[in-house]
């Protein structure tokens, strides 16, 4: 104490304040960003700076959103094929690719997306399916990419997913509902928006391919259109993954599995006979408004169909594409 003040100082002016502490701690984590940026190994997220000419394709995982992606980029480079190596590089990924990388891809950009709803992006392709699907098919790619054992019960996973917890924790998309419902009554009946049905999607193939390149003015032959379908086929998305699988995706996942295939049976309706009706009944009343609203049907309950169609002519007008 006397050393102290000899030197004319005094604890008290030694002291930091919580103020001082929270504001060090601030720059500090400030000067981290910007090194990440600079350096290019920080995650553009939702951190990205968007452009006026980008479009995004944008859905909750599992929803058929890579399909579209490979789709997209076979319409945008026919003299390109897409693969797993290169879809990168055609349809940049804003959850995987850096800031600086971003800053690099030549406009217009069309860019994948999970996030929830973000009121910059311009025009949007958001994409939808059958949460009881995409539960199953979120259960499998997270014991591929190891985020939980293959002894995790399939009902905890169901609680997980209707509620956000869990491996999904830390996601940073929400849940199946908050993220459609996010982006569907924000932007559902405005212009600059199309909304894609995964099943319409495998049912009407052509036609709803169509209605993309009509939305990012693709003037696409009959032709053009089937060549883009075939080599994006399941099968043929299938046979690059045994072999580039090891070559894309995000680098925290390099410790994936190979034994769980990431492009899976791609069909609707195979909750029908691997989900138990009581998980089936969960998600139902997670969310039974906005699957009525997105035209699934429920097995365990109703919701008023007069109010379900009024709230569909609203939200989404007649998106005709």
């Amino acid at each position: 104490m006397e050393g102290l003040e000899d030197g004319g100082e005094s604890l008290t002016d030694l002291q930091f304040t919580e103020t001082h502490v929270e504001g060090i701690f601030t720059m500090f984590y400030g000067v981290k960003k910007l090194l990440k940026n600079a350096l290019g190994v920080d995650v553009a997220g939702r951190t990205l700076a968007v452009r006026s000419d980008d479009t995004f394709v944008v859905s909750y995982p599992r929803s058929g959103n890579t399909w579209t992606r490979f789709l997209i980029a076979n319409l945008l480079h026919p003299q390109e094929p897409a693969t797993f190596v290169n879809i990168g590089r055609l349809v940049p990924d804003v959850e995987v690719q850096s800031s600086r990388y971003m800053r690099g891809v030549p406009s217009p950009r069309v860019i994948k997306s999970h996030t929830y709803f973000d009121p910059r992006y311009p025009r949007v392709i958001y994409i939808v399916r059958d949460p009881r699907d995409v539960a199953l098919s979120e259960y499998d790619l997270l014991r591929k990419y190891r985020r939980l054992e293959d002894g995790y019960p399939l009902e905890r996973f169901i609680g997980d997913f209707v509620a956000g917890t869990g491996a999904l924790a830390s996601a940073g998309w929400g849940t199946w509902g908050e993220n459609v419902a996010s982006w569907v009554f924000a932007r559902g009946a405005r212009p600059g928006f199309l909304l894609l049905r995964y099943e319409g999607l495998k049912a009407s193939p052509e036609q709803e391919l169509a209605r993309v390149a009509r939305f990012l003015g693709i003037d696409a032959s009959p032709e053009q259109l089937r060549t883009a379908l075939d080599r994006s086929s399941a099968g043929n998305m299938r046979e690059m993954e045994k072999t580039q699988d090891k070559q894309w995706g995000s680098p925290q996942y390099k410790n994936k599995r190979s034994d769980i295939p990431f492009v899976r049976t791609a069909m609707a309706g195979g909750w029908k006979s691997k989900l138990r009706p009581e998980l089936v009944t969960v998600i139902e009343s997670a969310w039974p408004h906005i699957m009525t609203l997105m035209g699934y049907e429920l097995s365990t309950r109703e919701v008023g169909s007069t109010q379900t169609a009024l709230a569909a002519t609203t939200v989404l007008g007649e998106q005709g594409g």
